[in-house]
């Protein structure tokens, strides 16, 4: 619902310059610098967007990690608490590595202006995109018993014999 409006400030603007996004997708603040227009409406919607989506994730996520931590804390046995703890540090790894580049990209794309090159939004935006999914299972696998094992010794097979060190 809060994406919907995004159209509404954009389909305003006037383009008279060249329809090529420089992006490797088409977001709602590539397609408004393409404009000649003032596009400060659409930057302060977009980073009110940015704002409170991220800020209701960051407090309901607050809020469920206060409620888990508190569970956990009164866990009789420490192999208990220590497997939950570890848990709770994969989620957060996960976590941080989808809202650190979805920040970057929002923030720079109001404030960075020119001082950041466009192909540094691309990657972060890819990054951004393309990170979580590809990570997590890796970030939740490892905790998997079979896949650290066979990591492990697929890693330490390639220390002992060069020819698979490239």
């Amino acid at each position: 619902m809060l994406v919907i409006p995004f159209t509404f400030p954009t389909k305003r603007l006037p383009y008279c310059r060249g329809n090529v996004i420089l992006h490797t997708y088409c977001d709602h603040m590539s397609v408004a610098k393409i404009s000649c227009g003032n596009v400060k409406v659409n930057a302060i919607y977009g980073l009110m967007v940015a704002l409170l989506i991220g800020g209701f994730d960051i407090l309901c996520i607050t809020v469920s990690y206060t409620m888990i931590l508190r569970a956990v804390v009164s866990l009789s046995s420490a192999e208990a608490r220590q497997k939950a703890f570890s848990t709770c540090t994969a989620h957060i790894f996960a976590i941080v590595i989808t809202y650190v580049p979805a920040f970057f990209t929002f923030f720079t794309h109001r404030f960075g202006g020119r001082s950041i090159p466009p192909h540094i939004h691309i990657i972060m935006a890819n990054l951004y995109l393309l990170m979580p999914p590809t990570i997590n299972p890796t970030v939740y696998g490892i905790k998997t018993k079979q896949i650290r094992t066979c990591i492990t010794r697929f890693l330490l097979k390639g220390e002992d014999n060069p020819s698979h060190n490239i």
